[in-house]
């Protein structure tokens, strides 16, 4: 079992959305000088866009492949006092993190996590900031069958109804697997969505996608999950435990990518944000709430029985 213990574990979404914004400049009038470069783009798009969360909360009872065991949340203790730091002795309180795995929750696989000459979480170049966001639904198809493994006809229906998938992309697939999280009985199921090896591999080496990323906790239900074993052993990441996807467009949105860079690390706890066309009606926008951010009507406190902090 691979354990790590930290402090404070910051995740957020990659700031810098305007690093591939001139996919949206490409839209607006230049109303500003050259000079103000991608700020323009955010003046003009980006700050007007909705914003969806794809990530789920990670805590210490979310499911995860029993192989890894539990993990444990605590208070950051001070190590003088062995006493645990409080806002009323200390202003301030501190997190302590025990997690059994790299490979928990919304996740980033790099593809390290299955070939070593492969990179790791620490080694994907900046590049893996913002990229356009395609979601491919299978939803139907898994109503009928819940074991359903998305191929290559549902790649052609999609691009049938909305043209070539983009190079470069991040895809997505779409099953409302995860509108049962968190569920722990969902990381011992065997019948779950999943996506075969022939349609990774054409996303991949016919339209030249950056990732694809699934709902549930493993590529495929093979005995060998060939899909996963094909993708990391090409130099390829995936991201996996990825929610809400029901709450984004299935073309026009991008998608930022956040993780946290730990080193050598063989996974990666993600944070995925779309970034939908202001007209989209699900999502929030850029406003004055987001500094400073609200008051809240409760206080954070330790609750015992969930193991977290909670209001």
């Amino acid at each position: 079992m691979f354990r790590i213990r930290i402090g404070l574990l910051s995740l957020s979404c990659a700031a810098a959305v305007a690093a591939f914004a001139w996919i949206a400049a490409a839209q607006v009038p230049n109303t500003r000088s050259a000079e103000s470069g991608l700020w323009r783009v955010y003046d003009d798009v980006l700050v007007h866009a909705k914003y969806v969360d794809l990530t789920h909360t990670i805590t210490p009872a979310i499911p995860v492949w029993r192989g890894f065991g539990r993990s444990r949340f605590a208070s950051a203790v001070n190590p003088q006092t062995g006493r645990p730091y409080t806002y009323k002795d200390d202003g301030f309180e501190a997190t302590q993190y025990e997690l059994a795995t790299d490979q928990l929750g919304t996740q980033l696989d790099p593809p390290a996590h299955w070939a070593p000459e492969y990179p790791a979480i620490d080694e994907l170049p900046p590049t893996y900031t913002i990229r356009p966001l395609v979601v491919i639904s299978i939803v139907s198809e898994v109503q009928r069958d819940s074991g359903y493994q998305m191929g290559l006809s549902d790649i052609r229906r999609w691009e049938s109804r909305h043209g070539r998938i983009p190079a470069g992309s991040v895809v997505f697939i779409r099953s409302d697997w995860s509108k049962r999280w968190p569920d722990p009985r969902l990381a011992d199921e065997t019948r779950f969505p999943g996506v075969k090896l022939e349609a990774l591999q054409f996303l991949h080496e016919q339209r030249h996608i950056l990732m694809h990323g699934h709902e549930p906790l493993d590529t495929d239900t093979t005995p060998n999950l060939e899909g996963e074993a094909w993708l990391m052993h090409h130099g390829y990441a995936q991201a996996e435990g990825v929610a809400r996807l029901d709450l984004v467009p299935e073309t026009g949105a991008l998608v930022a990518i956040g993780y946290p860079k730990f080193k050598g690390g063989t996974g990666g706890y993600a944070r995925y944000i779309a970034i939908c066309p202001p007209d989209w009606k699900y999502g929030v926008t850029i406003g004055p709430d987001d500094a400073p951010l609200p008051h809240l009507a409760r206080e954070l406190h330790w609750d015992f029985r969930a193991g977290t902090r909670v209001r």
